[in-house]
């Protein structure tokens, strides 16, 4: 893949917890650079970032119920108006993940409907974490993103106990078929690494590697 094509499909991403101003503005340079989808931030950087990226194709992305998914439902949907009204052109929810292995489909779907709902329209990531659940819950997740309406199902945090997997691509599209989007995040830090999840079915990546990954592709 050539090193356009493969930009494109990057969410460049900067979510530490101890990210200053400078690196954001270091970090929406860099995806300028190198024509990445998006730069993805925590919430109080959208602002920052939203007017650096402003006239450029680099969306703005940020993160909902981030990282643990413990929020509550109301206070989700209040950072997904919240995000969006400060810039955000996609979100990324961390689903509510004690309730999904609890078996409690019913609240999963309600949590994940809200964010769709709040969004109106804006571009809906649906982070299932991955490393924490069984096969059959990974399915679940996904298919109850894809009820509550999503745009895709994403695999993780980068901040749980692992991150992607091309297994759980190859069980995600499986999952979802092939009209709903995957993204594949965490320890996805070269360019063999991030090839492997493109060809598993994975449609977008989120990275902080983005230039070492870049350095992998054709010109």
């Amino acid at each position: 893949m050539d090193r356009k094509t493969l930009a494109k499909k990057l969410d460049h991403t900067l979510l530490k917890a101890t990210a200053t101003p400078d690196q954001i503005k270091a970090v929406c340079l860099e995806a300028m650079e190198i024509g990445a989808a998006s730069v993805c931030v925590n919430p109080a950087n959208i602002e920052l970032a939203k007017s650096i990226l402003d006239g450029s194709d680099v969306k703005v992305c940020s993160v909902i119920g981030f990282p643990l998914g413990a929020n509550t439902t109301e206070t989700k949907a209040f950072e997904t108006r919240d995000a969006i009204s400060k810039g955000a052109d996609e979100v990324d929810m961390v689903i509510n993940i004690g309730a999904l292995l609890s078996g409690d489909d019913e609240t999963v779907l309600r949590d994940i409907k809200a964010v769709v709902d709040a969004a109106d329209g804006t571009l809906v990531k649906v982070i299932i974490e991955t490393c924490y659940l069984n096969d059959t819950q990974k399915r679940t997740a996904c298919l109850l993103a894809k009820q509550a309406g999503a745009d895709f199902v994403k695999t993780s945090t980068g901040f749980g106990a692992g991150g992607a997997a091309v297994s759980d691509i190859i069980l995600m599209r499986e999952a979802v078929g092939p009209d709903m989007r995957i993204k594949a995040s965490g320890g996805i830090r070269d360019y063999d690494s991030a090839m492997a999840m493109l060809d598993a079915s994975a449609d977008r990546l989120g990275v902080s590697a983005s230039v070492a990954i870049l350095d992998g592709a054709e010109a």
